[in-house]
């Protein structure tokens, strides 16, 4: 019988989410040599506790990375809740536009992570090919959404907005590029 490992209590559950919070804003404004003690400071946590939910500063690392694709890839069923199924896609588009930008700040904590023998990407593909397809999914069944599409290509589509706008000065027009991809999926919903 394999055991199962104990829930964190609560308070064990926002410690870690502040140090995955302050880890995500270290290393993408200060790059991968940020003292993981001054992670810590800025989570209003001692070392010790940073130190008991990630032993090393590779775990932190794609801890923080997975986490912020968590909450992007679950933002899809409170989206979809909340509004009809193109609007859920295009704010779920402006989220994952935001998500890289995260990750292109923590671009170099992730290539030491992944030089070390951590694969902080492991889970991506599936968890991203799986939020798409859903809202692609809710989207055509509304009939608002082409039932057509790829959700590997609409990642990729956003992946190329991100990278051609990913400076912060560019948020305007990677928001009028979206704009455009929602567009073409949308193409041919009504004929």
């Amino acid at each position: 019988m394999t055991a199962h490992p104990s829930p964190l209590r609560a308070d064990a559950r926002r410690n870690r989410e502040r140090i995955l919070e302050a880890a995500v804003r270290a290393f993408s404004e200060k790059g991968a040599d940020v003292p993981l003690d001054a992670i810590a400071k800025a989570a209003g946590v001692g070392s010790g506790t940073l130190y008991r939910h990630f032993p090393t500063r590779e775990a932190l690392v794609e801890a923080a990375y997975r986490n912020e694709l968590a909450r992007v890839c679950d933002s899809v069923t409170q989206l979809l809740a909340a509004f009809p199924p193109d609007r859920a896609m295009r704010l779920w588009m402006d989220k994952f536009i935001d998500y890289l930008a995260a990750k292109q700040g923590m671009a170099e904590a992730l290539r030491a992570a992944v030089a070390s023998g951590a694969d902080p990407f492991a889970e991506s593909l599936d968890k991203l090919t799986t939020a798409l397809s859903d809202l692609l999914h809710a989207g055509a069944e509304a009939g608002l959404l082409r039932a057509d599409i790829d959700p590997l290509d609409v990642g990729l589509s956003l992946s190329g907005v991100a990278l051609v706008t990913g400076a912060p000065a560019q948020r305007e027009r990677a928001g009028r590029l979206l704009d455009l991809l929602l567009d073409g999926l949308r193409y041919g919903t009504h004929r």
